[in-house]
């Protein structure tokens, strides 16, 4: 089959790369020249434009993009106009699914078909395959299983699920048509949002265990010191990359502690307030990556100023 890919980072042109190995034709058009001269001599067919990219690519069209959020409605902007009546656009990035719902009431008008995919894979996917979570028309969303079934990591050598025989469908290759236009998104935020949550849960349980030897330790005794009181089996690819990262730099000294988030936490804990659906976990892990960067540092001189003025304590100066 034949797809065009418009951003070609580290995600994009891997998926292209995977593509391509799968016998697929990939147009590939980016900014950027250099990637897409690169790829060109991967057996990509490289577009120096966008009206480059578009007269390359045969009727029906399906068009994937693989750029920011900021800048999707942007390059939608540029891209629709030269493009026709059953062509698919798909967005592969981390979009709001508000923002899907959106462009699919633009576009269908045109005669144009809208797919959101969420994306999951990051610099592994070439090797290991992207998990996509999608949302869309039905009709669209078949179309494209080929390119689906191919970017999928597969069912593997696994034992299956217990009953999963029984159910059908494409879950288990790793790819999921989950609803109308938005719904794939929908999917891929929640996703992001237990992400967060699963890592700052091993994030706190490497920190503790850093600290098992606090006991041998000398301890000041004051108020600001509690006194001292007297595991179990996970297994995840998450905790598999903490273990590589371990391995790699055991005191982790390149890392500076400043950990940012994308957008799909802070959507994800939007929609369980819409929704009055209790996420406590996954709220304090979004929290936490705002604290690690400096953002509950004046609350923090509050405690402090406040602790001062009621009991005279004079706190030690921060990793003393």
């Amino acid at each position: 089959m034949q797809l065009g890919m418009i951003g070609l980072g580290r995600m994009g042109a891997n998926m292209v790369r995977r593509l391509i190995r799968g016998g697929h034709q990939c147009v590939v058009y980016d900014h950027n020249a250099e990637p897409v001269q690169a790829l060109a001599k991967e057996k990509a067919v490289g577009a120096s434009s966008l009206e480059d990219f578009v007269a390359r690519l045969t009727p029906p069209r399906a068009v994937w993009l693989m750029v920011p959020a900021a800048v999707v409605d942007g390059t939608l902007d540029q891209l629709v106009p030269k493009l026709a009546p059953g062509d698919v656009v798909i967005d592969g990035g981390n979009s709001y699914y508000i923002d899907d719902i959106r462009r699919q009431n633009d576009l269908r008008p045109k005669g144009i078909h809208y797919v959101d995919v969420g994306t999951s894979g990051g610099v592994w996917g070439l090797e290991r395959g992207y998990c996509m979570m999608i949302g869309g028309d039905a009709d669209a969303v078949r179309r494209l299983d080929p390119i689906f079934k191919t970017l999928a990591p597969g069912r593997g050598d696994i034992d299956r699920t217990p009953g999963r025989e029984k159910v059908g469908g494409t879950a288990e290759d790793g790819y999921l048509h989950c609803g109308p236009s938005g719904a794939g998104h929908f999917v891929k935020m929640v996703h992001n949002g237990v992400e967060y949550g699963i890592m700052a849960a091993y994030a706190e349980g490497f920190n503790i265990l850093s600290h098992a030897d606090v006991g041998r330790r000398g301890r000041t005794i004051d108020a600001e010191t509690t006194p001292l009181r007297s595991g179990s089996v996970v297994a995840s690819w998450l905790l598999d990359l903490a273990a590589i990262a371990l391995l790699e730099q055991p005191d982790l000294k390149g890392f500076s502690g400043r950990v940012s988030d994308s957008g799909e936490g802070r959507w994800t804990i939007t929609a369980a307030i819409d929704e009055g659906a209790p996420a406590p976990v996954l709220s304090t892990a979004l929290f936490q990556r705002f604290s690690s960067r400096g953002e509950e540092d004046f609350a923090n001189k509050i405690l402090s100023a406040m602790r001062y003025q009621f009991g005279g304590h004079i706190e030690r100066p921060t990793g003393g």
